[in-house]
Protein backbone atom coordinates (compact mmCIF):
# COMPACT_ATOMS: atom_id res chain seq x y z
CA UNK A 1 0.00 0.00 0.00
CA UNK A 2 0.95 3.86 -0.48
CA UNK A 3 0.43 6.53 1.27
CA UNK A 4 -1.32 9.14 -0.39
CA UNK A 5 -1.24 12.99 0.95
CA UNK A 6 -4.41 14.27 2.88
CA UNK A 7 -4.82 17.85 3.62
CA UNK A 8 -6.63 18.31 6.64
CA UNK A 9 -8.05 21.57 6.41
CA UNK A 10 -11.48 22.68 4.02
CA UNK A 11 -11.00 25.98 2.48
CA UNK A 12 -13.99 27.86 2.13
CA UNK A 13 -15.06 29.70 -1.00
CA UNK A 14 -14.53 32.74 0.14
CA UNK A 15 -10.98 31.93 0.88
CA UNK A 16 -10.65 31.64 -3.14
CA UNK A 17 -10.22 34.88 -5.23
CA UNK A 18 -10.59 32.76 -8.55
CA UNK A 19 -9.61 29.36 -10.44
CA UNK A 20 -7.82 29.05 -13.88
CA UNK A 21 -8.50 26.58 -16.74
CA UNK A 22 -5.38 24.71 -18.44
CA UNK A 23 -3.48 26.82 -21.22
CA UNK A 24 -3.90 24.94 -23.76
CA UNK A 25 -1.56 26.65 -26.46
CA UNK A 26 1.57 26.59 -24.40
CA UNK A 27 1.67 23.55 -22.06
CA UNK A 28 4.14 24.03 -19.24
CA UNK A 29 5.48 20.65 -17.80
CA UNK A 30 4.18 19.73 -13.98
CA UNK A 31 7.24 19.18 -11.66
CA UNK A 32 6.62 17.76 -8.82
CA UNK A 33 9.04 14.97 -6.42
CA UNK A 34 9.53 11.73 -7.23
CA UNK A 35 7.05 9.54 -5.40
CA UNK A 36 8.10 6.57 -2.68
CA UNK A 37 6.91 3.77 -1.18
CA UNK A 38 6.78 5.33 2.18
CA UNK A 39 5.23 8.94 1.14
CA UNK A 40 1.90 7.54 -0.67
CA UNK A 41 -0.64 5.27 1.14
CA UNK A 42 -2.16 3.88 -2.45
CA UNK A 43 -2.14 0.68 -4.22
CA UNK A 44 -1.30 0.41 -7.44
CA UNK A 45 -3.82 -1.35 -10.02
CA UNK A 46 -2.27 -0.79 -13.40
CA UNK A 47 1.28 0.92 -15.00
CA UNK A 48 2.36 1.86 -17.97
CA UNK A 49 -0.65 3.33 -19.36
CA UNK A 50 -0.27 5.40 -22.60
CA UNK A 51 -2.51 8.45 -21.41
CA UNK A 52 -5.59 7.03 -20.12
CA UNK A 53 -8.38 8.80 -20.53
CA UNK A 54 -11.29 7.15 -18.65
CA UNK A 55 -12.78 4.66 -15.95
CA UNK A 56 -15.26 2.15 -16.49
CA UNK A 57 -15.92 -1.08 -14.70
CA UNK A 58 -18.41 -3.84 -15.49
CA UNK A 59 -18.82 -5.15 -12.17
CA UNK A 60 -15.87 -7.47 -12.58
CA UNK A 61 -13.37 -5.55 -14.85
CA UNK A 62 -12.06 -2.47 -15.15
CA UNK A 63 -11.82 -0.82 -18.82
CA UNK A 64 -9.60 2.46 -19.68
CA UNK A 65 -9.58 4.02 -22.76
CA UNK A 66 -6.08 5.12 -23.75
CA UNK A 67 -5.89 8.35 -26.14
CA UNK A 68 -3.37 6.61 -28.15
CA UNK A 69 -5.74 3.97 -29.62
CA UNK A 70 -6.88 0.93 -27.21
CA UNK A 71 -8.99 0.47 -24.30
CA UNK A 72 -7.17 -1.61 -21.43
CA UNK A 73 -8.82 -4.38 -19.41
CA UNK A 74 -7.76 -5.07 -16.17
CA UNK A 75 -9.09 -7.99 -14.12
CA UNK A 76 -7.69 -10.52 -11.73
CA UNK A 77 -4.44 -8.57 -11.12
CA UNK A 78 -4.02 -8.99 -15.28
CA UNK A 79 -3.80 -6.22 -17.82
CA UNK A 80 -4.75 -6.94 -21.30
CA UNK A 81 -4.50 -4.26 -23.79
CA UNK A 82 -7.27 -4.45 -26.17
CA UNK A 83 -7.14 -3.42 -30.05
CA UNK A 84 -9.87 -0.49 -31.38
CA UNK A 85 -10.51 -0.98 -35.26
CA UNK A 86 -12.01 2.27 -36.27
CA UNK A 87 -13.40 3.41 -39.69
CA UNK A 88 -11.68 6.95 -39.06
CA UNK A 89 -7.75 8.28 -38.89
CA UNK A 90 -7.57 8.36 -35.17
CA UNK A 91 -6.10 12.20 -34.25
CA UNK A 92 -3.02 12.73 -32.55
CA UNK A 93 -3.28 16.23 -31.57
CA UNK A 94 -3.65 18.25 -28.31
CA UNK A 95 -5.70 16.48 -26.22
CA UNK A 96 -7.40 14.72 -29.35
CA UNK A 97 -7.55 10.85 -29.70
CA UNK A 98 -10.13 8.33 -27.62
CA UNK A 99 -11.66 9.86 -25.35
CA UNK A 100 -14.78 8.68 -23.59
CA UNK A 101 -16.00 5.20 -23.32
CA UNK A 102 -18.96 3.91 -21.78
CA UNK A 103 -20.10 -0.04 -21.63
CA UNK A 104 -23.44 -0.55 -23.25
CA UNK A 105 -25.62 -1.15 -20.68
CA UNK A 106 -28.24 -3.15 -22.63
CA UNK A 107 -25.77 -5.18 -24.59
CA UNK A 108 -23.43 -7.84 -23.77
CA UNK A 109 -19.61 -6.94 -25.40
CA UNK A 110 -21.09 -3.47 -26.52
CA UNK A 111 -20.02 0.11 -25.54
CA UNK A 112 -19.87 3.50 -27.16
CA UNK A 113 -16.58 5.37 -27.77
CA UNK A 114 -15.67 8.99 -28.22
CA UNK A 115 -12.91 9.92 -30.38
CA UNK A 116 -11.07 12.59 -32.65
CA UNK A 117 -10.40 11.70 -36.52
CA UNK A 118 -8.63 13.26 -39.45
CA UNK A 119 -10.26 13.99 -42.91
CA UNK A 120 -8.21 15.71 -44.89
CA UNK A 121 -7.32 19.17 -43.36
CA UNK A 122 -9.96 18.97 -41.38
CA UNK A 123 -10.70 17.25 -37.84
CA UNK A 124 -13.65 15.81 -35.97
CA UNK A 125 -15.47 14.22 -33.03
CA UNK A 126 -17.50 11.12 -33.29
CA UNK A 127 -19.37 9.03 -30.94
CA UNK A 128 -19.90 5.57 -32.34
CA UNK A 129 -20.85 2.15 -31.00
CA UNK A 130 -18.46 -0.59 -30.53
CA UNK A 131 -18.83 -4.23 -31.06
CA UNK A 132 -15.79 -6.87 -28.98
CA UNK A 133 -14.58 -9.82 -30.38
CA UNK A 134 -11.48 -12.15 -29.36
CA UNK A 135 -10.13 -8.62 -27.14
CA UNK A 136 -10.82 -6.51 -30.50
CA UNK A 137 -13.19 -3.50 -30.38
CA UNK A 138 -14.83 -2.42 -33.75
CA UNK A 139 -16.75 0.41 -34.61
CA UNK A 140 -20.02 -1.05 -35.71
CA UNK A 141 -22.60 1.90 -35.62
CA UNK A 142 -22.39 5.76 -35.91
CA UNK A 143 -24.48 7.58 -33.05
CA UNK A 144 -23.44 11.12 -33.73
CA UNK A 145 -20.62 12.57 -36.07
CA UNK A 146 -18.55 15.54 -36.63
CA UNK A 147 -18.42 16.98 -33.76
CA UNK A 148 -16.56 20.58 -33.78
CA UNK A 149 -13.02 19.73 -32.90
CA UNK A 150 -10.13 22.38 -33.33
CA UNK A 151 -6.83 22.42 -31.88
CA UNK A 152 -8.05 22.41 -28.00
CA UNK A 153 -11.61 21.90 -26.34
CA UNK A 154 -12.41 18.21 -27.72
CA UNK A 155 -14.85 17.72 -25.01
CA UNK A 156 -15.37 13.74 -24.67
CA UNK A 157 -16.70 12.75 -21.34
CA UNK A 158 -19.56 10.29 -21.61
CA UNK A 159 -21.79 8.95 -18.85
CA UNK A 160 -25.05 6.50 -18.78
CA UNK A 161 -27.60 8.77 -16.80
CA UNK A 162 -30.06 7.65 -14.25
CA UNK A 163 -32.49 7.96 -17.04
CA UNK A 164 -30.82 5.68 -19.08
CA UNK A 165 -29.69 7.78 -22.21
CA UNK A 166 -25.90 8.57 -22.91
CA UNK A 167 -24.52 12.01 -21.56
CA UNK A 168 -21.98 13.51 -23.72
CA UNK A 169 -19.81 16.40 -23.22
CA UNK A 170 -18.65 18.57 -26.20
CA UNK A 171 -16.12 21.66 -26.25
CA UNK A 172 -16.55 24.13 -28.33
CA UNK A 173 -13.13 23.19 -29.87
CA UNK A 174 -11.45 26.76 -29.43
CA UNK A 175 -14.42 28.89 -30.80
CA UNK A 176 -16.09 30.41 -28.35
CA UNK A 177 -18.88 31.71 -30.11
CA UNK A 178 -19.92 27.80 -31.03
CA UNK A 179 -20.88 27.93 -27.20
CA UNK A 180 -24.06 29.98 -27.50
CA UNK A 181 -24.70 28.68 -31.15
CA UNK A 182 -28.09 26.12 -30.37
CA UNK A 183 -27.11 25.28 -34.39
CA UNK A 184 -23.83 24.31 -33.46
CA UNK A 185 -22.75 21.26 -31.22
CA UNK A 186 -19.64 22.84 -29.38
CA UNK A 187 -19.64 23.74 -26.25
CA UNK A 188 -22.60 21.67 -24.99
CA UNK A 189 -23.03 18.54 -22.98
CA UNK A 190 -25.59 16.43 -25.17
CA UNK A 191 -28.03 13.84 -24.48
CA UNK A 192 -29.41 10.79 -26.73
CA UNK A 193 -30.87 7.12 -26.46
CA UNK A 194 -28.54 4.76 -26.70
CA UNK A 195 -29.43 4.11 -30.84
CA UNK A 196 -28.33 7.76 -31.23
CA UNK A 197 -31.63 9.03 -31.69
CA UNK A 198 -32.72 12.43 -29.91
CA UNK A 199 -34.73 11.90 -26.90
CA UNK A 200 -38.41 13.63 -27.70
CA UNK A 201 -37.90 14.71 -23.56
CA UNK A 202 -34.58 17.16 -25.01
CA UNK A 203 -34.89 20.79 -23.77
CA UNK A 204 -34.67 21.79 -27.11
CA UNK A 205 -37.15 19.92 -29.82
CA UNK A 206 -35.70 17.69 -32.61
CA UNK A 207 -31.71 19.11 -31.00
CA UNK A 208 -29.19 16.68 -29.07
CA UNK A 209 -28.51 19.91 -26.88
CA UNK A 210 -28.97 19.64 -23.25
CA UNK A 211 -27.20 22.35 -22.07
CA UNK A 212 -25.20 25.08 -23.54
CA UNK A 213 -22.69 27.81 -23.08
CA UNK A 214 -19.85 25.80 -22.09
CA UNK A 215 -16.26 25.82 -22.71
CA UNK A 216 -14.91 22.36 -22.42
CA UNK A 217 -16.87 20.46 -19.95
CA UNK A 218 -15.02 17.37 -18.72
CA UNK A 219 -16.63 15.41 -16.38
CA UNK A 220 -20.03 14.67 -15.25
CA UNK A 221 -21.81 12.62 -12.48
CA UNK A 222 -25.36 12.64 -10.54
CA UNK A 223 -26.73 12.15 -6.83
CA UNK A 224 -29.03 9.95 -5.50
CA UNK A 225 -31.74 12.24 -6.63
CA UNK A 226 -30.80 12.32 -9.94
CA UNK A 227 -29.03 15.91 -10.35
CA UNK A 228 -26.23 16.11 -12.96
CA UNK A 229 -22.99 17.89 -12.03
CA UNK A 230 -20.37 18.81 -14.10
CA UNK A 231 -16.84 19.98 -14.55
CA UNK A 232 -15.70 22.70 -17.24
CA UNK A 233 -12.19 24.36 -17.41
CA UNK A 234 -12.34 28.22 -17.02
CA UNK A 235 -10.09 30.76 -19.17
CA UNK A 236 -6.51 30.76 -17.82
CA UNK A 237 -8.63 30.85 -14.38
CA UNK A 238 -12.17 30.41 -13.05
CA UNK A 239 -12.47 26.50 -13.55
CA UNK A 240 -15.90 25.45 -12.61
CA UNK A 241 -18.13 22.80 -11.20
CA UNK A 242 -21.91 23.24 -12.42
CA UNK A 243 -25.47 22.43 -11.29
CA UNK A 244 -26.48 21.37 -14.68
CA UNK A 245 -30.40 22.09 -15.43
CA UNK A 246 -32.10 20.89 -18.89
CA UNK A 247 -32.37 24.41 -21.25
CA UNK A 248 -30.30 26.58 -19.11
CA UNK A 249 -27.10 28.91 -20.29
CA UNK A 250 -23.98 28.58 -18.83
CA UNK A 251 -22.82 31.56 -20.07
CA UNK A 252 -19.33 30.98 -21.62
CA UNK A 253 -17.79 32.98 -23.37
CA UNK A 254 -20.22 35.90 -22.59
CA UNK A 255 -19.82 35.58 -18.92
CA UNK A 256 -17.07 33.46 -16.09
CA UNK A 257 -16.76 33.68 -12.28
CA UNK A 258 -18.51 35.96 -10.25
CA UNK A 259 -20.15 37.27 -13.26
CA UNK A 260 -24.26 37.62 -14.31
CA UNK A 261 -26.25 38.21 -16.85
CA UNK A 262 -30.01 37.65 -17.18
CA UNK A 263 -30.90 34.09 -18.75
CA UNK A 264 -27.24 32.58 -17.55
CA UNK A 265 -26.69 30.80 -14.96
CA UNK A 266 -23.38 31.06 -12.67
CA UNK A 267 -21.17 28.27 -11.89
CA UNK A 268 -22.02 26.22 -8.70
CA UNK A 269 -18.33 27.05 -7.63
CA UNK A 270 -15.52 28.35 -9.57
CA UNK A 271 -11.75 28.98 -8.50
CA UNK A 272 -10.62 32.10 -8.87
CA UNK A 273 -7.72 32.98 -9.93
CA UNK A 274 -6.65 29.51 -9.01
CA UNK A 275 -6.18 26.54 -11.62
CA UNK A 276 -7.53 22.63 -10.81
CA UNK A 277 -7.96 22.31 -14.82
CA UNK A 278 -10.62 19.36 -13.35
CA UNK A 279 -11.39 16.76 -15.56
CA UNK A 280 -13.40 13.36 -14.30
CA UNK A 281 -15.86 13.75 -11.31
CA UNK A 282 -17.76 10.77 -9.27
CA UNK A 283 -20.02 11.10 -6.45
CA UNK A 284 -20.61 9.69 -2.76
CA UNK A 285 -22.65 10.88 0.08
CA UNK A 286 -23.22 14.59 -0.96
CA UNK A 287 -19.36 14.87 -1.88
CA UNK A 288 -17.87 15.41 -5.37
CA UNK A 289 -14.69 14.01 -6.13
CA UNK A 290 -12.87 15.67 -8.88
CA UNK A 291 -9.58 15.06 -10.70
CA UNK A 292 -7.21 17.86 -11.36
CA UNK A 293 -4.70 18.19 -14.11
CA UNK A 294 -3.26 20.88 -13.52
CA UNK A 295 -3.94 20.96 -9.47
CA UNK A 296 -2.23 17.52 -9.85
CA UNK A 297 -4.60 15.64 -7.38
CA UNK A 298 -8.25 14.81 -6.07
CA UNK A 299 -10.12 17.30 -4.28
CA UNK A 300 -13.65 16.35 -2.31
CA UNK A 301 -15.99 18.65 -3.04
CA UNK A 302 -19.00 19.56 -0.62
CA UNK A 303 -21.63 20.93 -2.76
CA UNK A 304 -23.90 22.38 -0.03
CA UNK A 305 -21.05 23.91 2.45
CA UNK A 306 -18.79 24.97 -1.22
CA UNK A 307 -15.77 23.92 0.49
CA UNK A 308 -13.07 21.23 -0.83
CA UNK A 309 -10.43 19.32 0.72
CA UNK A 310 -7.30 17.92 -1.29
CA UNK A 311 -7.13 14.65 -0.79
CA UNK A 312 -4.99 13.10 -3.10
CA UNK A 313 -1.37 14.69 -4.12
CA UNK A 314 2.43 13.72 -5.44
CA UNK A 315 0.73 11.64 -8.24
CA UNK A 316 0.93 14.18 -11.42
CA UNK A 317 -2.00 14.88 -13.35
CA UNK A 318 -4.90 13.24 -12.74
CA UNK A 319 -7.29 12.70 -15.37
CA UNK A 320 -10.45 10.41 -14.75
CA UNK A 321 -11.77 9.28 -11.13
CA UNK A 322 -14.09 6.37 -10.42
CA UNK A 323 -15.86 5.19 -7.26
CA UNK A 324 -16.46 1.40 -6.06
CA UNK A 325 -18.13 0.75 -2.66
CA UNK A 326 -15.36 2.91 -0.47
CA UNK A 327 -12.68 2.79 -2.97
CA UNK A 328 -11.61 5.71 -5.44
CA UNK A 329 -10.21 4.87 -8.12
CA UNK A 330 -8.21 7.21 -10.41
CA UNK A 331 -5.95 7.05 -13.84
CA UNK A 332 -2.83 9.66 -13.93
CA UNK A 333 -1.96 11.55 -16.98
CA UNK A 334 1.29 12.29 -16.83
CA UNK A 335 2.48 11.15 -20.50
CA UNK A 336 -0.25 13.51 -22.23
CA UNK A 337 2.84 15.84 -23.37
CA UNK A 338 1.96 18.21 -20.40
CA UNK A 339 3.27 16.58 -17.35
CA UNK A 340 6.50 15.52 -16.12
CA UNK A 341 6.35 10.98 -16.31
CA UNK A 342 7.93 9.47 -13.11
CA UNK A 343 8.59 5.58 -13.46
CA UNK A 344 6.35 3.62 -15.14
CA UNK A 345 3.90 6.18 -15.79
CA UNK A 346 1.17 6.10 -16.54
CA UNK A 347 -0.83 4.42 -13.31
CA UNK A 348 -4.02 3.58 -11.92
CA UNK A 349 -4.35 3.80 -8.06
CA UNK A 350 -6.71 2.60 -5.61
CA UNK A 351 -7.44 4.71 -2.15
CA UNK A 352 -9.90 4.09 0.50
CA UNK A 353 -12.39 6.93 0.76
CA UNK A 354 -11.63 9.17 3.60
CA UNK A 355 -14.15 9.85 6.16
CA UNK A 356 -14.88 13.83 5.92
CA UNK A 357 -17.88 14.18 7.59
Amino acid sequence: MKKFLLFLLFFPLMALNGCAGEKETEPKPSERPPQTEEENDMEVIAKNLRTPWSIEFDGSSFYLSERTGAIVKIAGGKMTRQKLRLEKELSSAAEAGVLGFVLHPEKKDAAFLYYTYEEGTNRYNRVVELRLEKDEWSEEKVLIDRLPSGPVHHGGRMKIGPDKKLYVTAGDAGQPANAQDLDSLGGKILRMNLDGTIPDDNPFPGSYVYSYGHRNPQGLAWDENGQLYSTEHGQSAHDEINKIEPGQNYGWPIIQGDETKEGMLPPLFHTGEDTWAPSGIAYKDGMLYVAQLRGEGVIAFDRTKKTFLKIVSGVGRVRDVYILDNDLYLITNNTDGRGTPAEEDDKMYKIPIPQLR
